[in-house]
């Protein structure tokens, strides 16, 4: 309580009428990566107290839904659920109260710290790849993510399953973040609807050439530029960009 009275954003979000000092966390990494638009439709997983959710609202003006294993006070034109964001039922529940695929999902949860830091650790990375999953099945394609990690062994690994599955994907601590918080960001931009993931491999025919003479090949009607491939080999290929139609794939040893 005493750290809280000292604390420019606690104050901050006292006297600006927002629930919580993490609203200036979102207020901030949405300024810097536009990850709500005008119009949006966003979920909140984890969302109690419902800082996050004031600002979405804000930033959006459209379907806004909170979700939290805690009861979230009501919001004005918010939506509220007291569920699991790691159940199956769950996700149901947000698609009828979305009625349609959502533009962004955010996520500020944290687990129950133990105290031990490799344990508490491995149980944010748990809740942050719980979000992922909903946010793969919630997701617009070209929809926008963003998750909280605490920093650790396995961060690394995290970020790169998000950047598997987003063009583009970053880490950031936004000024609003404790100091001696070992707390992180990750951003998700424009989730991949396509067949293929980076770092997927396969084995695919060269069905025709690309304007600068790269090989193309499809996977369920989805183009594969491979630079180097010829018409009518087969090749083996490991899928290194991913666009919102087409990927691009580089050749690896053993082509036919």
């Amino acid at each position: 309580m005493a750290r809280n009275q000292k604390d420019h954003y606690y104050r901050k979000a006292k006297d600006e009428g927002y629930r919580a000092r993490s609203a200036y966390k979102l207020l901030q990494m949405n300024e810097k990566f536009r990850i709500i638009k005008k119009g949006d439709s966003v979920v909140d997983l984890g969302a109690a107290p419902g800082g996050w959710l004031q600002v979405a609202k804000e930033l959006s003006g459209g379907t806004v839904v909170g979700v939290d294993l805690e009861k979230i006070a009501p919001i004005p034109g918010v939506l509220t659920f007291k569920a699991d964001i790691t159940a199956d039922d769950t996700l149901n529940l947000i698609k009828e109260a979305l009625g349609d695929s959502a533009d962004v999902v955010i996520c500020d949860a944290a687990p129950n710290l133990s105290g031990a830091w490799d344990v508490d650790h491995s149980r944010s990375i748990d809740l942050a790849r719980s979000a992922l999953r909903m946010a793969n099945k919630l997701l617009k394609p070209e929809g926008n993510f963003l998750v909280k990690v605490f920093q650790g062994d396995t961060f690394l690994d995290y970020l790169a399953e998000v950047k598997r599955q987003f063009e583009k994907s970053q880490a950031h601590s936004p000024a609003a973040s404790r100091k001696e918080s070992a707390e992180t960001y990750i951003i998700g931009k424009k989730l991949i609807g396509g067949p293929v993931k980076i770092g997927d491999i396969y084995e695919l025919q060269i069905e025709s050439l690309g304007r600068s003479g790269d090989g193309v090949a499809l996977i369920d009607g989805f183009a594969i530029f491979i630079k180097g491939a010829k018409l009518g080999e087969k090749v083996r290929v490991k899928i290194e960009g991913v666009k919102h139609s087409f990927a691009f794939g580089k050749l690896l040893d053993g082509k036919n």
